[in-house]
């Protein structure tokens, strides 16, 4: 019996570390092209939230720098984009990128699709699902892709105890949540499913972390 046992661990263990994969096997063309650049386009917008778009597109320029790739300013791009119809991203999305990297320099274009953003006050989660589209410049290919359902917990426990105590901690977390900036949650979003991205140039483990585990394409989550 305790044989049967250890071969059943070894075979779940086993079977655990046949289906993790690196990030050099998940993202091949990443080492291949290296990307420098980034631009990053507009939100393709999929949720009744109108405001979704502006305010989300300004919470990937920090993530992908720390990440050790130049960014191009959304705020210095967006004036070309409008100029160049693209600020519907959604034309690009499988489009001609060959202007971008003619008028911009850009080696990437970075495309975010917000499939959903919900806030639940009283539970104290604030919800977005967005999926992240990088795409060459050079060969249209694309280079990174991952999709995230992150739940933001802004709950608060005022330590109380009792029935007052729990209301205190009830109200106190509608609060928070109510008022926590979008920009913020979708900052924490953005970290948590770029964090299996290879590097860029600027990283401190650029061309050097082929053989990190790489994360699944879709994930779910919830971040403090």
């Amino acid at each position: 019996m305790r044989n049967y046992i250890i071969l059943g661990v070894l075979s779940l263990l086993l079977t655990s570390c046949a289906k993790q994969i690196t990030r050099g096997a998940q993202y091949p063309k990443m080492y291949e092209e290296q990307p420098l650049t980034i631009a990053v386009m507009p939100p393709i917008n999929q949720t009744q939230h109108v405001e979704a778009k502006d305010y989300f597109y300004t919470t990937l320029y920090a993530p992908l720098c720390e990440k050790g790739y130049y960014v191009y300013s959304p705020m210095m791009t967006m004036e070309m984009f409008q100029s160049e119809s693209a600020y519907d991203a959604e034309l690009f999305l499988e489009g001609d990128l060959t202007q971008f990297r003619n008028v911009l320099g850009a080696d990437a274009a970075m495309f975010t699709i917000i499939k959903s953003w919900k806030r639940n006050n009283v539970g104290g989660k604030l919800t977005a699902g967005v999926e992240y589209i990088l795409r060459s410049t050079k060969t249209g290919e694309i280079l990174y892709r991952r999709e995230g359902l992150i739940k933001v917990d802004t709950s608060i426990n005022t330590g109380g105890g009792g029935l007052f105590g729990a209301l205190i901690s009830l109200a106190a977390t509608a609060i928070n949540t109510a008022t926590t900036d979008k920009v913020i949650a979708g900052r924490k979003c953005t970290v948590y499913v770029l964090s299996d991205m290879p590097e860029g140039k600027y990283g401190t483990h650029f061309n050097q972390d082929q053989g990190f585990t790489a994360g699944s394409s879709y994930v779910k989550a919830t971040v403090q």
